[in-house]
């Protein structure tokens, strides 16, 4: 199924800068940048910063970076929640003013002393409305000295509900719900009807409305603060966006994914050698999917998406899968586009002169082998820095019967058209020379010249050098 272009489309993620960004973070935001792109809509990045404490400069700019790697650019943001919160308490001052929110003096400690009454009488520890007004009701005399709470006037019986595009209909029923804070205490010294801080909930849904969302994709953790929020909608005066509450991501162990339970960095996947279009291929699929399709691109997947065909259950991450995503988009990906990739892995191993190497020809002959840029840059080190072979392997494989043939080939090699064909010429004729099978020969070449003894085809590999280099590593046969 295709989804009908809608380009009223208005889409948002919105993390909290509490810490870094993982993977299971960021399909919260690949699922709405997806949506966005396949109906031609906008995508809108909010830092919800309000919890002063745990937000840091340092987690905002490690969204950003995670968000620019994978291309999951916003249309519109980031918009920052502590930059409006004079919007927010203007909008608590609308509430308060037509009767969906009232002054609350209940005070921590007598709220703390109902909960443990509550509890002792098997209740649910919830805030019992003794300053909620209602017709007919005297509230207590207001006490001095207390800075109150705003609280939301939640709808007593009946339900909420709403279609979710993951769980299907969902239903609350708001006596479950009690009256939901929405303003902190203003600080002292502050005038007698000022508006303290604005809670998390109703700041949510005034950027909602402010920023006209029409579908919120976020994780199913969120499931609980839904009817609050539809009710702060509709007492704006506005309908709530259609909503989609996907499930968990777990970890190999099967549990939430978190950076306690191990879970690592967005960007630790970059300096591991993955490419962005599969750690996105990757996300895309553990939660969502079209038909069986399991390596797609990113212009397929704009293409394909929809939100009908989001998965009900956790999807667990299996590093091994992404190992393997990812090795099919290096073999799908040009060489030319690999080069700076893989150049930026061989800096960190040390290697910044890249002159001596044609670098996309030397990709297109490794990579079918490797699963990262990482693996690719390991195997290029050869070109920039003679490796020394496991003595035990060049003991066993350069023996007195074979030297001779390398010795004669190191002749051959130096007048030899230096192409794959020319070096292959030359090492066919040698072991015609000297009676031999080209594994007697080609394994301690590639140790002496490479280190190792699997190499992909010899002549090409070599043919990758410049001659005097293979020469000189030839020269104490």
């Amino acid at each position: 199924m295709t989804t009908t272009r809608n380009p009223s489309v208005r889409t948002r993620f919105a993390p909290s800068p509490t810490g870094f960004i993982h993977l299971g973070n960021i399909r919260s935001a690949l699922y709405p940048w997806a949506f966005a792109r396949a109906n031609g809509g906008t995508f809108i990045l909010r830092i919800e910063d309000t919890d002063v404490e745990r937000s840091t400069q340092e987690a905002v700019d490690v969204i950003l970076e995670g968000m620019r790697w994978l291309g999951l650019d916003p249309d519109e943001g980031p918009y920052y929640q502590m930059q409006r919160m004079d919007r927010y308490r203007e909008v608590v001052a609308q509430l308060l003013a037509s009767g969906h929110a009232y002054r609350c003096y209940m005070t921590p400690e007598e709220l703390d002393a109902l909960r443990e009454r509550q509890m002792a009488a098997k209740l649910k520890p919830r805030y019992d409305g003794t300053w909620r007004p209602e017709p007919g009701k005297t509230l207590p005399p207001v006490p001095p000295g207390v800075r109150p709470v705003i609280r939301f006037k939640t709808p007593q019986g009946g339900v909420v509900s709403w279609d979710d595009k993951v769980k299907g209909r969902v239903t609350f029923h708001n006596d479950e719900l009690d009256d939901l804070v929405i303003a902190r205490p203003a600080p002292e010294g502050s005038a007698p009807d000022a508006i303290g801080a604005p809670t998390y909930n109703f700041c949510v849904v005034v950027d909602d409305i402010d920023m006209r969302i029409t579908h919120v994709i976020r994780g199913d953790d969120h499931v609980n603060n839904t009817p609050r929020q539809i009710h702060i909608f509709r007492a704006l005066g506005h309908e709530p966006p259609v909503y989609a509450h996907l499930p968990t991501v777990l970890n190999e162990q099967g549990e939430k994914m978190s950076k306690r339970h191990g879970a690592k960095p967005v960007t630790h996947y970059r300096d591991e050698g993955y490419l962005a279009d599969a750690v996105v291929n990757y996300l895309a699929r553990l939660g969502w999917s079209h038909g069986d399709d399991e390596i797609f691109t990113r212009e397929q997947l704009v293409a394909w998406f929809d939100l009908d065909h989001l998965g009900k259950s956790a999807g667990q991450f299996d590093e091994a899968k992404l190992r393997w995503v990812n090795a099919q988009h290096i073999k799908m990906t040009a060489d030319d586009a690999l080069a700076p990739l893989v150049a930026q892995q061989l800096a960190r191993l040390g290697f910044t002169d890249l002159a001596v190497l044609d670098l996309p020809r030397a990709i297109g002959l490794f990579k079918d082998r490797c699963a990262t840029t990482v693996e690719i840059a390991e195997w290029l080190g050869m070109y920039f820095a003679h490796p020394t072979p496991p003595a035990d392997e060049l003991a066993k494989h350069l023996t007195d019967a074979v030297r001779p043939a390398l010795q004669a080939l190191r002749e051959r090699l130096a007048h030899a058209e230096w192409t794959a064909p020319g070096i292959g010429d030359a090492i066919k004729a040698t072991l015609g020379e000297f009676k031999l099978k080209m594994p007697q020969v080609a394994i301690p070449l590639r140790l002496l010249v490479c280190g190792r003894a699997q190499t992909p085809s010899i002549d090409a590999v070599l043919a990758l050098f410049r001659r005097e280099e293979v020469l000189a590593r030839l020269q104490h046969v």
